[in-house]
């Protein structure tokens, strides 16, 4: 659910013990840091069970787009003073996604 990806960020926000939690499996993640959604299925979204604040990366996708448009919707000004209070988003702003559509263009340039 949406909202419990919200409700687990809120708490991310202010519970230094979690954060230090997420840390700590991501020092220990043996993937690659690069590649977010495994990543997210293997540290945030554990943690956020445990919480009992279940929500998928799909979901956790819908909540970061609805914030991000929120941020893009204010003014400079507040823009830039929430961006600097925020940590970015786990998967709109780290990593790269596995896009089958961008992957299918680049084979047109071998013909």
């Amino acid at each position: 659910m949406i909202e419990n990806a919200a409700s687990f960020f809120a708490r991310y926000k202010t519970d230094e013990a979690l954060r230090a939690r997420v840390r700590e499996a991501m020092d220990a993640y043996p993937g690659s840091l690069e590649i977010r959604e495994p990543l997210v299925e293997a540290v945030l979204l554990p943690a956020a069970r445990e919480l009992g604040l279940d929500f998928t990366v799909a979901e956790l996708r819908a909540y970061e787009t609805k914030e991000k448009m929120k941020r893009l919707s204010q003014s400079d000004e507040e823009y830039f003073a929430s961006i600097e209070d925020e940590e970015g988003f786990w998967l709109l702003d780290n990593g790269w996604d596995y896009d089958e559509d961008v992957l299918r263009s680049g084979e047109e340039w071998g013909k």
